[in-house]
């Protein structure tokens, strides 16, 4: 019960962010702490072989500290009785991401409505790591979409999943891991080796998440269009999941095509690579406009009352 008031307090309320221009975020504190640990172990001179076993030590480490900080937290709220509730729903709020999310996605939308191609860039820019310079508005629109699908797993369903698992250890380990992840986990001179076991673990906790994801958004998509539609989405997820260079992004990416008939992938530039990919959906429209976010968008809140929906019932 108090993951399914935490999910309803992000939905309406969010992060507040008058208190966090005061105070540090938790993932911003997180992220510190990572990059401390970082700028001491993954040092230059070092062989190969010893930034891999650097990079090991980072991720144990980091898993070690954060469940400990967890189990900590749940220790001392737990001496505050019946208040400790109210005070885990709001810690438990702040590691959610629906509001965020759907706001910064429905910017996305109108930007590109409102004032065009140019400001539809800038829009998505804050959500996504590709080069906005070179997106037309199919690729803005396969940009935000792609973004809202896959943050559906990573950025909700994942901790939500870990907390129910594990409590507040496994929500701030899996913060912790998700947030290294995006930190030093990149294929570039400096990360490809000291990154590559946080990668791994990062690709271990999302993958139930990931496939839960995909579910939710075809259940999702059963409320408007029936159970066939619905089981046509898995059914196509199964099939295109795989051929996505992420062992998990692929299955809500292709679970939100599918759910809207459109084709998502293909190329994608970033400032220092080139990457194509399969299309998600091949037999899906390719031609993405601001409408199409909306109704991603859509199908983002059943899938989000599904999750609500799902958590209420197991409590």
């Amino acid at each position: 019960m108090i993951l399914f008031f935490a999910l309803l307090l992000d939905w309406f309320v969010g992060d507040p962010d008058r208190l966090w221009r005061r105070i540090p975020h938790p993932v911003a504190l997180i992220g510190m702490a990572i990059d401390f640990i970082d700028q001491r172990l993954n040092r230059p001179g070092l062989t190969d072989e010893d930034i891999r076993r650097h990079g090991i030590a980072t991720i144990v480490i980091v898993v070690v500290l954060s469940l400990s900080t967890g189990a900590a937290i749940a220790q001392i709220l737990s001496g505050f009785g019946p208040v400790s509730w109210l005070m885990e729903i709001a810690l438990v709020s702040v590691f959610l991401a629906q509001k965020s999310l759907k706001d910064h996605v429905n910017d996305v939308a109108v930007a590109l409505r409102q004032k065009g191609v140019k400001a539809g860039r800038t829009a998505v820019a804050k959500i996504v790591g590709r080069d906005p310079e070179k997106l037309d508005k199919s690729g803005v629109s396969r940009a935000a979409i792609e973004s809202l699908a896959e943050n559906f797993s990573d950025g909700i369903v994942a901790p939500a999943l870990w907390y129910v698992l594990l409590g507040l250890p496994g929500l701030i380990a899996y913060k912790a891991i998700n947030t290294a992840d995006s930190m030093i986990a990149h294929k570039n001179e400096r990360y490809l080796q000291f990154g590559r076991a946080t990668a791994l673990v990062d690709d271990l906790v999302n993958w139930p998440a990931a496939r839960l994801s995909a579910l939710l958004i075809a259940i999702a998509s059963s409320i408007g269009g029936g159970l066939r539609h619905g089981v046509a989405i898995m059914d196509r997820v199964t099939r295109d999941a795989g051929s996505h260079r992420s062992p998990n992004a692929g299955w809500p990416e292709t679970a939100m095509a599918a759910a809207l008939d459109i084709a998502l992938g293909g190329l994608r530039n970033y400032s220092n690579q080139t990457v194509r990919e399969t299309r998600l959906n091949m037999a899906g429209r390719p031609d993405l406009d601001a409408g199409d976010i909306d109704r991603a968008l859509v199908v983002f809140h059943r899938s989000c009352f599904s999750l609500w929906v799902l958590v209420f019932l197991i409590s």
